[in-house]
């Protein structure tokens, strides 16, 4: 069979024929499969935050800088082992992207030094052009390439297999800190979808910052060769089992695409990820506070929302999550056809 190449792209159309989120396409290459690209947007100031975005994810005008997503200070009090922070926010911010995946029981991604450059050269690109967008424009200024993977390329990395992977998260915020921006990047679902990914086995990060303006941090993620994963059946879950100090809301019109279109403040998401070659149907997620009844969700599944991933699914709390207070999550559906159930809480800050 020819080759398949899933794109998860978290920011707009790329050709008419394509979901802006996940596609497959047929391209003329030998019978293998090739997942190459998941990517993702998130403009934490800008996007629904103040000034105006097209729809190549450009900003202008004036912005304003929202209330921060988390509570810093009490999401660190409470991450035991948490890293040790060097006031480098590409650092910081992606030794904090592992020690989340390390509590989902998912491996860390190891850092890549062309990975790194290419990452770094995205984050002066949207600098210098004042934009947010994975696609670069051949005319701009800092420009090393129209897409990821070319962007990949030119700083010297290449895929040596034919069965690869690839994903982007970008922000722009107010906050130089990496923690921050690795934290809410995580809150936002469909990057967390990036973010969570179990094949994941390489990342490099870059950030660049506007004197009293944006600071533009990009993370790439790669695999180049697809190893075991979870395996058939497995799936990571976030937040995970016994987690405390978990947000208790979300807002959903800093995200692009919005994940919940009819309102801006809602729950916290809670998402299952299996192997990103996976198919994970769902038959039961709910979450509930202990000893309540379930809340009203908004469901995330590949079968009726196009911006998630076929190996991931989500539900979203209609209402914001009541703090300090501890919520029973219940998931059962199928990981490739493999009965797969779970139980599991988490506390709120």
């Amino acid at each position: 069979m020819s080759q398949k190449h899933w794109e998860i792209g978290m920011h707009r159309k790329l050709l008419n024929e394509l979901h802006p989120v996940i596609t497959a396409r047929r391209l003329n290459a030998p019978s293998a499969i090739s997942i190459a690209a998941l990517v993702a947007c998130m403009a934490l100031a800008s996007c629904g935050g103040g000034g105006s975005s097209d729809s190549n994810g450009s900003t202008g005008g004036t912005t304003s800088t929202p209330t921060p997503q988390t509570s810093s200070s009490t999401i660190l009090s409470q991450a035991p082992n948490a890293p040790q922070f060097v006031s480098n926010t590409a650092t910081d911010g992606l030794d904090w992207f592992n020690y989340r995946r390390q509590q989902s029981g998912l491996a860390t991604v190891s850092r890549n030094a062309k990975v790194d450059a290419a990452a770094q050269a995205h984050s002066t690109y949207q600098k210098l052009n004042n934009t947010i967008s994975h696609e670069e424009v051949s005319t701009n200024a800092g420009f090393t390439g129209t897409t990821l993977q070319d962007r990949l390329t030119a700083a010297g990395f290449s895929f040596t297999t034919s069965r690869f992977a690839y994903g982007e998260v970008i922000s722009a915020t107010g906050d130089p800190s990496g923690f921050v921006a690795a934290e809410d990047l995580v809150g936002a679902i469909y990057h967390r979808f990036v973010i969570l990914e179990p094949m994941f086995t390489q990342a490099g990060a870059g950030t660049a910052s506007v004197t009293d303006g944006y600071t533009y941090f990009t993370t790439d993620f790669v695999a180049n060769g697809l190893g075991p994963g979870l395996g058939r059946g497995n799936f990571a879950v976030y937040p995970p089992a016994n987690q405390t100090s978990v947000p208790t809301n979300f807002f959903t019109d800093r995200e692009t695409p919005d994940p919940v279109a009819s309102q801006n403040e809602v729950g916290y998401p809670i998402s299952v990820h299996a192997d990103i070659t996976a198919i994970v149907l769902t038959q039961s997620f709910t979450v509930q506070a202990r000893g309540g009844a379930p809340l009203s969700v908004q469901k995330l599944t590949n079968a009726t929302d196009t911006n998630t991933p076929r190996s991931a699914a989500a539900i979203i709390p209609l209402s914001v999550l009541s703090p300090k207070t501890t919520y029973d999550v219940h998931f059962a559906g199928t990981v490739d056809g493999v009965a797969a159930s779970r139980d599991w809480s988490f506390t709120t800050q």
